[in-house]
């Protein structure tokens, strides 16, 4: 498990510390701490698109244990509770990492957990292979946080009205 402090702890009052660990939605607690967090986030997606319709944000627990995903968590290292995850997969058959979902508790936005748990997805759990990612493109942190990281937008979509998803991709050979 690789723990780390955020930026901003460099002295009193500092940031805690994460570690970073796959998590078991199989287990009850881990998967309703899971799906608070995705609803708590995705319901500030919802607010910064302007659009409620997101379709992790009417998900059931019982929805979103079932998925065909691996999850990745940011926990507080003193106590075990998570703070941030994502999900993902990547076919057998194919060379792509398909990003789900990154989500931060709205109590730990910017701590430099969403780029922590892709740069160990990036480093440790995916090392190859192209990967994609989307959010809404009205999603401005989220827009900023994949760019930064080096994704490439390929396209906006509209699976549905008022909806514009923005897509992208990370090239690596």
């Amino acid at each position: 498990m690789a723990s780390f402090t955020s930026p901003e702890s460099n002295g009193p009052g500092a940031a805690p510390a994460f570690d970073v660990c796959e998590l078991d939605v199989a287990e009850d607690a881990t998967a309703a701490a899971v799906h608070r967090i995705g609803r708590r986030a995705y319901a500030v997606e919802a607010e910064l698109i302007g659009f409620d319709g997101i379709p992790p944000l009417r998900e059931s627990l019982a929805e979103m244990r079932v998925q065909p995903l691996r999850w990745l968590g940011a926990t507080l290292a003193d106590d075990g509770r998570i703070a941030a995850f994502l999900a993902w997969r990547s076919p057998a058959d194919a060379n792509i990492v398909d990003i789900d979902r990154v989500c931060v508790d709205p109590a730990w936005f910017r701590h430099g957990l969403a780029s922590r748990l892709i740069g160990r997805l990036l480093v440790d759990l995916a090392p190859i292979g192209d990967v994609r990612v989307s959010t809404g493109a009205d999603n401005i942190p989220a827009v900023a946080l994949y760019e930064g990281l080096g994704f490439s937008r390929v396209g906006i979509i509209e699976p549905a009205p008022g909806l514009r998803v923005a897509e992208f991709l990370l090239t690596r050979n």
